[in-house]
């Protein structure tokens, strides 16, 4: 049996490595982004726009549903269907609700939707060492598994669609929460006069150590915020978590909180910098 076509929308942070990888498996690739560059370092695999995707299977590594819809109206959805697309794989943290209604938007055109959303950073994207949290019907996941296989470490399929989805909230939960957790502890000791250096050494040999502290104490000590994943994204998947937690009656205590303080750190001007950021408004002098 061939090896499906795979088409990658979006070649961000995260989705240049994905693709790379999925090239270097021996998938057929098509690679676009709105920043045509970015798409021209894949030289031959690149397409002009979006309604050129000739591919069994698209995975969009957009920042959200709402930049899928805009790119793949009804009409694009049709001439991907009528070239041969079966399934849509939405790598990008949403909600379960646009998952579903994408589903919807999706299904009459015979294209089957899945939610693969991705945990690991970039590092973990340009190492193919992701973890997938996949929501998806059994015969979509039979077919889009080996795709995925390529650029992740972890697969667990959870469910139908929009459950790949309700882990990935869980997941942000965490990461939010800890990495206020750890935010605060170097303002704590910074204040106190021990040196940062030494307590991420101490933090790291005991129960407080996590991947968070690894990935982001060097930027919380350096003050050196680039990408990883950025403050207005976790703000945008806190959100996401919060209005399931509504949905669903969850306290969701820690999450509000985090949410507060990276409401702050948007406010400031740092939407587009490091989660890590949150640092400086936890650190920040009160009024």
């Amino acid at each position: 049996m061939s090896a499906p076509s795979v088409a990658v929308l979006g070649l961000g942070p995260m989705g240049a490595p994905v693709a790379a990888h999925i090239a270097g498996a021996g998938f057929p690739l098509q690679v676009w982004n709105r920043t045509r560059a970015k798409a021209k370092a894949f030289g031959d695999k690149a397409i002009a726009t979006p309604a050129d995707v000739r591919a069994e299977i698209v995975l969009s590594v957009l920042p959200d549903v709402d930049q899928f819809d805009e790119i793949a109206p009804g009409p694009v959805v049709r001439a991907w269907a009528a070239h041969g697309t079966r399934y849509v794989v939405v790598l990008s943290t949403t909600s379960r609700d646009k998952i579903h209604a994408l589903a919807g938007r999706l299904g009459p055109s015979g294209i089957a939707v899945a939610d693969a959303p991705m945990s690991g950073g970039d590092a973990g994207a340009r190492a193919g060492e992701l973890s997938l949290m996949v929501g998806a019907g059994p015969e979509t996941y039979a077919a889009i598994e080996p795709v995925l296989r390529s650029f992740s470490a972890v697969i667990e399929h959870l469910g139908p669609p929009g459950a790949g989805t309700v882990a990935k909230l869980c997941n942000q939960v965490v990461v939010a929460s800890t990495l206020v957790g750890v935010a605060e502890a170097f303002d704590l000791a910074r204040r106190a006069g021990i040196p940062g250096a030494q307590l991420a050494r101490v933090l790291r040999a005991g129960l407080a150590s996590s991947a968070v502290l690894d990935a982001k104490a060097p930027k919380i000590l350096g003050r050196e915020y680039s990408l990883g994943g950025s403050s207005g994204n976790q703000l945008k998947d806190l959100r996401y978590a919060i209005a399931l937690a509504d949905e669903l009656g969850a306290r969701l205590s820690q999450a509000r909180q985090a949410g507060a303080l990276f409401t702050e750190t948007v406010h400031c001007g740092l939407a587009d910098a490091d989660h890590s950021a949150v640092y400086e408004v936890v650190s920040a002098d009160e009024p």
